[in-house]
């Protein structure tokens, strides 16, 4: 049986999302949220904007890669953006 070669890049970056994660967990019993609106057309709690900014990178992230012949980093950098403008005016 052939098994998942975790390389380093892979394991930090799911070790990055279990940590995200972790953090909104404690974040939330500390400090319950209430629903608001940003920029995004839905009221959102930040369990949604996370949602939402985590898939929208993901997919910024693919498109700038198969698009563009840019640097990864760069495709990185702009789902970094995406993700922290959705969790802060979304």
């Amino acid at each position: 049986m052939d098994w998942m070669a975790w390389t380093l890049p892979t394991a930090l970056f799911f070790g990055g999302i279990a940590a995200i994660l972790a953090g909104m967990t404690v974040w939330e019993l500390r400090s319950p949220c209430v629903e608001r609106k940003g920029f995004l057309p839905i009221s959102t709690t930040r369990g949604d904007r996370l949602f939402i900014g985590l898939l929208g990178s993901a997919y910024l992230h693919l498109l700038v890669v198969g698009t563009t012949d840019w640097s990864i980093w760069i495709a990185t950098s702009l789902s970094v953006f995406w993700l922290f403008a959705v969790m802060r005016w979304g």
